[in-house]
């Protein structure tokens, strides 16, 4: 630090008649750290043009121009709910202390947080786009790897929405119970596991 620096804001103010620049937060400054064109986004890019490039040539340049439509419209459709998850995942961090977070799902949790975590994911409404920010926003909150990857894995394998909703419509009642009575421990043990080995 400079000799001549005001020593706080108050000094800056009395010397220059200006307001120091505050600093940028924690978050704003990875946000400003992320890049928009990284490596992956490179690879979609390239992925993307070899599809369009593979049906023009085969299929006719008409049916890549429906398929760019009909992506561009489940876009539409997709980004309200995509922006809703990545705001609840956000504000998770902030409105939930850290200390109660890492009690109940943290490194320190024991069974009783995979147990938590599972029964989370179980109950999420939604699809991945509601459960990947949420289990993001639980990591940003102070849960641990393993009580995520419980959370996804629940979610997954025996997710309520999708059990009742679509398993129940199609298959018999039986099967479906024997299923997800299978699943039950998966989830937990993953957790377990995943504690093990960090």
């Amino acid at each position: 630090m400079r000799d001549d620096a005001p020593a706080n804001r108050d000094e800056q103010i009395a010397k220059d008649g200006t307001l120091p620049s505050p600093r940028p937060t924690k978050p704003e400054a990875q946000a400003h750290g992320r890049k928009v064109i990284d490596g992956g986004f490179l690879v979609l890019c390239a992925l993307t043009l070899a599809a369009a490039l593979a049906v023009g040539l085969t299929r006719g340049w008409d049916r890549v121009a429906v398929l760019g439509t009909d992506g561009l419209a489940f876009v539409v459709v997709l980004m309200p709910k995509i922006l809703c998850g990545v705001f609840v995942a956000s504000a998770l961090p902030v409105l939930l202390p850290r200390e109660k977070v890492a009690g109940w799902v943290g490194p320190d949790s024991g069974t009783r947080g995979l147990f938590y975590a599972a029964i989370a994911g179980a109950v999420i409404p939604g699809g991945p786009m509601m459960t990947f920010p949420l289990a993001a926003g639980l990591l940003a909150a102070g849960a641990d790897l393993a009580a995520a990857l419980t959370c996804v894995t629940a979610w997954s394998l025996y997710g309520l929405n999708r059990t009742l909703i679509w398993e129940l419509s199609f298959l018999n009642a039986d099967l479906v119970g024997l299923r997800v009575l299978l699943c039950l421990p998966l989830p937990i043990l993953l957790g377990l596991a995943v504690r093990r080995l960090a």
